[in-house]
């Protein structure tokens, strides 16, 4: 911590908020800047324009029956520190709305609107505009409208140029539609791509990559490779929402799961009934190099893999097995690679992830 800001100043002069490191004309500035990223967002439903105390949105608009409202709050963890290493923030926004929102979108949600929080040490506009520009493209691919949010200043818990970054989303779904609901044994598992570890597993990355290996991040990703280790680490989540959507109006959906934080068996788990077990066959889809990179540089058992990382699925679609060819060109027709992965069988409840 920086301690004694004011000692070039005489001990008798008055203290102003920017001689504690707070400057309220940057942040005047950056919302003022913010306001067309915002503004790109808005659905019809929003009330009102940036500025106000709250945001107002009128769910009169919103057509279902017996409608639920679903709620997540989620951040961007350690992945917000790589942003800053490399000084590249326009992405970084997109994770923090594809955490929440395809949550949101797991129980069959339409996500409806989204809120961030940005907390940074000193405020520069242009560091925030490029984060809520990448907060608006979330949204705009999530299909909700960012209606409200924050920015403080936290001079001395946070370093000039570190920030952190978490959202909050919500969505709405007909009671007769949330999910999980009928998964049973014979149902196929369709695995949907990410080409990123989105933003799960960034701690143990380092660790491996940048701690164990020694690498840099403006060194190739591998070897031959024509992109930076630190791209290839800030690639961007996939938003899964509008193809999860899609998908419910052809195929019925038996559940989805967000592979996130415990990987795809942790994340597997949570939607199954009893007697019900999963099997995953890995070698039924393409795994990003970007694993077996970390994997080899810190010498990573295949089981804490699993535990960790999404290996290159960041949604699972659980559904009748006679449906699964019409699911993946569903979703292949939405623009997304999709492969059939496993499928769940009778047994004590459980995750086999079959190598």
């Amino acid at each position: 911590m920086k301690l004694g800001r004011d000692r070039d100043r005489n001990a008798g002069d008055p203290l102003t908020y920017a001689d504690s490191g707070v400057d309220i004309a940057a942040g005047e500035k950056a919302v003022e800047m913010i306001k067309d990223h915002v503004r790109s967002t808005f659905r019809p439903e929003v009330v009102g324009d940036i500025g106000g105390f709250g945001g107002l949105f009128s769910l009169g608009r919103i057509k279902r029956e017996d409608p639920m409202l679903v709620s997540s709050t989620d951040g961007v963890g350690t992945k917000s520190l790589l942003a800053t290493l490399t000084g590249k923030y326009d992405t970084i926004g997109i994770d923090c709305v594809a955490m929440s929102a395809d949550d949101i979108a797991a129980h069959g949600a339409e996500p409806l609107f989204f809120l961030d929080y940005i907390s940074v040490g000193k405020l520069i506009p242009e560091q925030v505009d490029a984060i809520v520009a990448g907060v608006a493209k979330g949204c705009r691919d999530a299909g909700c409208a960012l209606i409200g949010g924050e920015m403080s200043e936290h001079p001395g818990l946070l370093d000039p140029g570190e920030f952190d970054l978490v959202g909050f989303a919500v969505g709405v779904v007909g009671r007769a539609d949330i999910l999980p609901a009928g998964v049973r044994a014979g149902d196929a598992i369709i695995g949907i791509a990410s080409p990123g570890l989105r933003s799960n597993g960034y701690s143990l990355a380092r660790r491996a990559l940048l701690d164990r290996a020694g690498r840099t991040l403006d060194e190739p990703a591998w070897k031959g490779a024509h992109h930076s280790l630190g791209d290839e680490l800030l690639v961007p989540s996939v938003i899964y929402a509008k193809a999860l959507l899609e998908l419910r109006r052809h195929v019925p959906v038996h559940a989805f799961v967000h592979v996130t934080g415990g990987g795809i068996p942790g994340n597997l788990l949570r939607i199954l009934p009893t007697h019900t077990h999963a099997v995953v066959r890995r070698g039924r889809w393409e795994e990003p190099r970007i694993f077996s990179e970390i994997q080899t540089a810190g010498d990573v058992a295949a089981d804490e893999m699993e535990a960790v990382f999404n290996l290159g699925l960041g949604m699972l679609a659980v559904l009748p097995r006679t449906e699964a060819h019409r699911a993946l060109d569903t979703v292949r027709n939405a623009g997304h690679d999709a492969w059939l992965v496993g499928e769940i069988v009778e047994g004590p409840v459980g995750v086999t992830v079959e190598r």
